[in-house]
């Protein structure tokens, strides 16, 4: 059963749509572009598979519709299909968020066998090498092409999922490609946002002006030419944006992030605003949680936002962006995000950030001179 909206200050809340478990942070892949926090959260303090069920529940009680199996790497956790059964008996839709390494073929056809509905699977690029390089796995790139064909022929719909930066942005064209070539239905062409290592590594990753207008113009070709036969998701690169996106489509609006051991988050990202306090569903149900919690009613509305934002005919649209970006660049998670044309602090992005990159990309070649080496998730290994 549905619980109806509530009113929460200034705006009524209504249910979420959408929830995201992170089932464990433990993945097989060191993407130095990873979002997870730097402190990862440790197999012992995952919620057990029981914990995990039940939260299920409470979340298609609350209103949910569509629940995102993820991590880390959601298939390390043993009991991925038993978890998938539940939400598939529970009537949610199930979206398995993967970078296809610990699936087998046999365990592919028990995930189809249980009703999962979608598979996203992650790509680094389109040649191996270089794609192994970036996920500081060897091997990775050719096991997740086996992945493709078993989900094709399980019949699973497939998303390929390509985080794009200043290493890989000149392979989009050939990645929308490979997705045609391995049944995809849809591919997301996401430019790397900084939260977590992708922010610790931000010099090695942050693409140029002239990469970013190239991929534009690349999506809207591909768009145009692959029209009935592939969706192209393409997420723009932030700090060159004119006005921020609509984060989460508002904070604490249409879904919600469970940690691997059941912190409730309003964003995948919102640890980093160190002075909220997030409930944990060990402790609390989710639906007072979603409804009452202190984290998610702190953005809500518009009584948080200072001006430019207050008074702006865009409050309604992108809710004043991103707080967790807000808290990266500003300091100060009720800030205007900084990407904003508006916003007070636009300069110092220019200035510290997209100037920098730029300055780089003129008067050095990254061959004789290499952009810094990537520290990876999870080791904090070097390699250029």
């Amino acid at each position: 059963m549905t619980l109806p909206a509530k009113e929460t200050g200034q705006v009524a809340t209504p249910p979420p749509i959408a929830m995201l478990a992170e089932l464990t942070h433990r993945c097989p892949l060191a993407c130095p572009y990873c979002s997870n926090p730097l402190e990862l959260a440790r197999a012992n303090e995952e919620l057990s598979t029981s914990e995990w069920i039940e939260t299920f529940r409470q979340a298609a009680a609350l209103g949910v519709l569509h629940l995102h199996l993820s991590g880390g790497e959601p298939a390390s956790r043993r009991d991925l299909i038993d978890l998938t059964k539940a939400a598939v008996s529970l009537g949610l839709y199930t979206n398995l968020i993967t970078s296809g390494l610990g699936l087998t073929e046999a365990r592919v056809g028990k995930l189809s066998a249980a009703g999962l509905d979608h598979v996203q699977l992650s790509i680094q690029g389109t040649r191996a090498p270089s794609a192994d390089h970036v996920s500081g796995c060897d091997g990775g790139h050719a096991r997740k092409l086996s992945v493709a064909g078993w989900l094709r022929d399980a019949g699973i719909p497939l998303t390929l999922n390509a985080v794009c930066h200043r290493r890989n942005m000149g392979e989009i064209e050939d990645i929308i490609s490979l997705a045609v070539e391995l049944g995809a239905r849809r591919v997301e062409i996401a430019t790397v946002q900084f939260h977590g290592w992708a922010m610790l590594n931000q010099k090695a990753l942050m693409p140029t002006m002239d990469q970013v207008a190239k991929a534009t113009s690349i999506v809207a070709t591909m768009r145009a030419r692959l029209e009935g036969v592939l969706v192209i998701d393409y997420v723009p690169a932030d700090y060159y944006a004119t006005y921020p996106k609509a984060c989460m489509g508002g904070w604490g609006r249409a879904g919600f992030n469970v940690t691997p051991s059941g912190r409730v988050l309003p964003c995948h990202a919102a640890e980093t605003i160190k002075h909220l306090a997030f409930d944990n569903v060990r402790a609390r149900p989710l639906g007072e949680i979603w409804y009452n919690g202190g984290a998610f009613n702190a953005f809500r509305g518009d009584g948080w936002m200072p001006e430019p934002c207050r008074s702006c005919k865009r409050k309604d649209i992108d809710f004043g962006g991103c707080r967790c970006q807000a808290m990266a660049l500003a300091g100060d998670a009720s800030a205007t995000d900084p990407v904003c044309r508006k916003s007070p602090r636009r300069k110092d992005v220019d200035r510290r950030i997209i100037d920098d990159t730029e300055v780089r990309d003129i008067e050095v070649s990254d061959i004789e001179t290499p952009l810094p080496p990537f520290r990876y998730r999870g080791n904090g290994t070097l390699r250029s």
